[in-house]
């Protein structure tokens, strides 16, 4: 039966994740390709979540969401960036931010829009833009720091510049803003009407003592801006698929009408959960000791393999050059250490819009020690 169908992302197949993951079950590799941790999430948190359950906390709550865990998060957001955002009408509480992404690009975006991306960037961003009937506006990183150039964000703004999409820390380059960027942005957009979508999915899993520099912070850019989470980054249960979108009210209140028409309300329990967790402190300030110390044991392990990394300041994943092995592109280099050598990783290339081939691949280092150290030893063999 023919049923006419006409593709709304004709150019999208199987995503690289998938052919990774199966190619590393396939050889039985070990898989540094895919953001997600090999060790379980904390038990005091799954204590939490098995208690709300027994207390009866098994039945929807507010499609915005469970109101303590936002009280949770406006009291964080005032301690660490000295921003005051309403529970009641700044916060949503989402699927994943994925899903807050998605949903913020739909509130706002019509056929004709132009939204600014940075490349190398996430692979959700593009097709969400398309699907919403815009296009993408494409500046790429200064390879090898993966800075921001500004001039060149100043002259990619047309009058039809609805949206600049900000991700730090960075996936896949690891790479932050540092104030002088939020200033630079600032400056590009006053007096204009031009939103921000500020991807900080991985705030807490910054390292070097370096502060993060969440749009939040910024009055100008707080006021015009979708800033989406994720709290299964933060606490190891990225199946849980829980995340939050903050944004002033008159945005926020957009983005509740598209996301109580697609998912209503999210897991009870886990909101219930967080709401407890939170309340400490010390379960979210600790996460970028804790991810660094993972990050300095990999990097330390490499040292003795003739893979050349490029600087991480935040996220799961650190860059590696592989120039002093090979000059295969990326994907095929990618595919054949997988296959002869057992350790998975994503080339970078592919988180282009045109492929960019720079020589540099992504390793997650969100693993279990154990499997760091058996990774890094049969990578030293290459």
């Amino acid at each position: 039966m023919t049923t006419g169908i006409q593709s709304k992302l004709p150019e999208v197949g199987t995503t690289i994740f998938t052919t990774m993951s199966a190619l590393a079950n396939e050889h039985k590799a070990i898989n540094l390709g895919q953001g997600f941790p090999d060790y379980d999430m904390p038990e005091e948190l799954m204590s939490l979540v098995n208690k709300a359950m027994h207390d009866g906390f098994n039945q929807y709550v507010p499609t915005q969401g469970y109101l303590p865990l936002r009280e949770a998060i406006s009291q964080k957001v005032l301690s660490l960036y000295n921003a005051s955002v309403n529970p009641d009408t700044d916060i949503t509480i989402t699927p994943g931010g994925t899903y807050a992404i998605y949903t913020a690009l739909t509130t706002v975006l019509k056929p004709g829009d132009e939204v600014i991306v940075f490349q190398p960037c996430y692979d959700s961003y593009i097709p969400n833009i398309v699907l919403n009937g815009a296009t993408p506006v494409f500046v790429d990183l200064s390879f090898p720091d993966y800075r921001i150039d500004w001039e060149e964000v100043k002259n990619k703004i047309t009058p039809r510049t609805r949206m600049i999409m900000l991700n730090s820390p960075h996936n896949p380059t690891g790479t932050v803003l540092y104030p002088e960027d939020l200033q630079q942005l600032a400056a590009i957009v006053q007096d204009t009407s031009i939103l921000i979508l500020s991807d900080e999915v991985y705030e807490h899993l910054i390292f070097d003592e370096i502060p993060h520099q969440s749009v939040l912070r910024i009055p100008e850019l707080r006021e015009r801006s979708f800033v989406c989470f994720s709290f299964g980054k933060l606490y190891h249960c990225t199946g849980w698929k829980l995340g939050y979108c903050i944004a002033p009210a008159e945005l926020m209140s957009e983005f509740r009408k598209v996301h109580q028409f697609n998912c209503f309300s999210c897991h009870s329990p886990s909101q219930v959960a967080l709401a407890a967790y939170l309340q400490d402190p010390s379960t979210y300030n600790s996460l970028g000791k804790m991810m660094q110390g993972k990050r300095d044991h990999f990097a330390g392990l490499m040292q003795s393999s003739r893979f050349d990394p490029l600087p991480s300041h935040g996220s799961y994943f650190q860059l590696y050059r592989y120039n002093r092995i090979s000059e295969e592109n990326d994907v095929e280099f990618c595919k054949r250490i997988t296959r002869e050598y057992g350790v998975a990783a994503i080339p970078v290339s592919v988180f282009y819009q045109q492929s960019t081939d720079h020589g540099v691949i992504r390793f997650c280092f969100a693993k279990r020690e154990t499997t760091l150290e058996e990774a890094a030893s049969r990578l030293q063999r290459i």
